[in-house]
């Protein structure tokens, strides 16, 4: 299925909920982070109501706001809604004072430097714990706190590349993938999210904060499954099956008559069964080719002949039609401009689309996941650099001749 253009919103563009009340709207969050990962994890935070500062630098701001698609920084405008930002160069004495009075207010405090910078800084966890002693201070990196890779760069690349991921990625006779995305940042914010919850609940209990240690490798080698165990016991590591997965047959993505592209995968006994049944062909049921999933998996080249010629006769609304009636699981592969037109992520709201000054409508993603009684919600738009300075400080006790004299030093 080619790509097409996204023809734009189907309905008008909804308004930010300035007046939503999410659960999370008393905790305070100082996200010092840059890119993806931690900026991903204070965004689950925000999106449920806490107040996230990005404390960013004077003049230049996060990272992310300088990954821009058609002249647009639409990373930041989707990772950085619900949050506040504050300009800061905290590597001066002053600007110190401003984010150790901030620190002493929070609840949480993010960073993604390498180990060792934010003790260097004074502003390590033994000195904003000895402030704030419920703090929950979260160090994201690439390789952790500890191990002999502490030190090193860590890009997510290489985390997807080293974790076992790319290894099993792709097609037996091609090179290793890597994903076109921030994989292993992704999930790393999103366990580390989790983490922080975890961490706020004991601080809650016992009034003590503590250090919560995000790598990226960790979060994306523990979503691999138990690859090492396989390897382990069987003596071979799982390898690039393209499509297939070398746990179920069939499972594998199939072209359709009008040049589209469907996924199936009969990971059951019963539904695999069904499939057989509904391509007219339940003489495979009990041959002893196919007749378990582990005769399937190695035979699943003729299986994918059968099944790939069958939907290869018919296009892909007549696909999906024909399995959707036979109960058999069968989806679209869709590319970020159709996904927006799929009534089931139309009637979900699983894509939102906000008011943008600069663009008109802005799709993203909705909030996820999804509480009955104390739901998120997406209460402003990503914020302008500097934007909350003025606020913030005046907060912690800057009147304005001190702000003034912070602008004026370049610390703010």
């Amino acid at each position: 299925m080619s790509s097409i253009k996204d023809p734009g919103p189907a309905a008008v563009p909804r308004p930010y909920d300035t007046a939503a009340r999410p659960p999370l709207r008393d905790l305070t969050v100082i996200d010092l982070s840059r890119l993806v990962a931690g900026n991903m994890l204070s965004l689950m935070l925000a999106d449920f109501g806490a107040e996230v500062v990005k404390v960013e630098r004077p003049g230049r701001g996060d990272t992310l706001r300088d990954w821009t698609d058609g002249g647009q920084p639409l990373y930041w405008k989707v990772y950085a809604r619900n949050k506040k930002s504050l300009t800061l160069d905290y590597k001066t004495p002053a600007g110190k004072e401003v984010l150790t009075r901030l620190a002493a207010q929070a609840d949480v405090l993010i960073e993604s430097f390498r180990p060792g910078v934010m003790e260097r800084l004074g502003l390590g966890p033994e000195t904003l714990l000895a402030i704030n002693p419920r703090l929950v201070y979260v160090r994201v990196s690439g390789w952790g706190q500890t191990g002999p890779y502490r030190n090193r760069p860590g890009f997510g690349s290489l985390i997807e590349a080293m974790s076992g991921f790319a290894a099993k990625t792709g097609f037996a006779d091609k090179p290793p993938i890597m994903p076109n995305m921030a994989l292993a940042d992704m999930v790393a914010g999103i366990q580390g999210a989790y983490a922080v919850m975890v961490a706020l609940r004991v601080a809650a209990d016992t009034g003590k904060g503590q250090v919560v240690d995000v790598s990226l490798l960790e979060p994306l080698f523990a979503t691999l499954g138990p690859d090492v165990a396989i390897a382990r016991v069987t003596g071979r590591a799982p390898s690039r099956v393209g499509n297939r997965t070398s746990i179920s047959a069939p499972r594998n993505i199939y072209p359709t008559r009008d040049g589209a592209w469907v996924a199936l995968s009969a990971s059951t006994q019963d539904m695999c069964v069904r499939l057989f049944r509904a391509i007219g062909r339940a003489d495979m049921i009990d041959d002893p080719r196919f007749r378990t999933n582990s005769d399937r998996l190695d035979h699943a080249d003729e299986i994918d002949r059968v099944v790939g010629g069958f939907i290869a006769t018919m296009d892909l609304a007549d696909a999906l039609g024909f399995f959707e009636a036979a109960e058999v699981t069968v989806g679209p592969v869709y590319d970020a401009a159709q996904i927006i037109h799929d009534p089931h992520v139309i009637g979900r709201g699983v894509v939102v689309e906000m008011e943008d000054r600069d663009v008109g409508a802005l799709p993203m993603h909705g909030i996820a996941p999804r509480l009955s009684e104390t739901p998120g919600a997406i209460r402003t738009p990503a914020p302008d650099l500097s934007q909350h300075t003025d606020e913030i400080l005046e907060r912690l006790g800057y009147d304005a001749q001190a702000r003034r004299r912070l602008a004026e030093e370049k610390v703010s």
